[in-house]
């Protein structure tokens, strides 16, 4: 999908030097990639000691 964006050439420019991604539009779509994952994560931290799955972690790791 097309969209223009008016973005901050020095911010747009520092996200492309700490990327390993090479072009605006990658670096783009990682960030944003990343910000879901983060917002999913906060969501699910406010689960956090509430719910009870009894279950054994020792059993899991052994599974083959």
């Amino acid at each position: 999908m097309r969209t223009t964006l008016d973005l901050p050439q020095p911010l747009l420019e520092e996200a492309m030097r700490l990327s390993p991604e090479r072009t605006k539009t990658a670096t783009i779509i990682a960030a944003l990639e990343d910000f879901v994952r983060k917002q999913k994560i906060r969501g699910l931290k406010r689960f956090r000691g509430r719910v009870d799955l009894d279950i054994d972690l020792s059993r899991l790791r052994d599974r083959k």
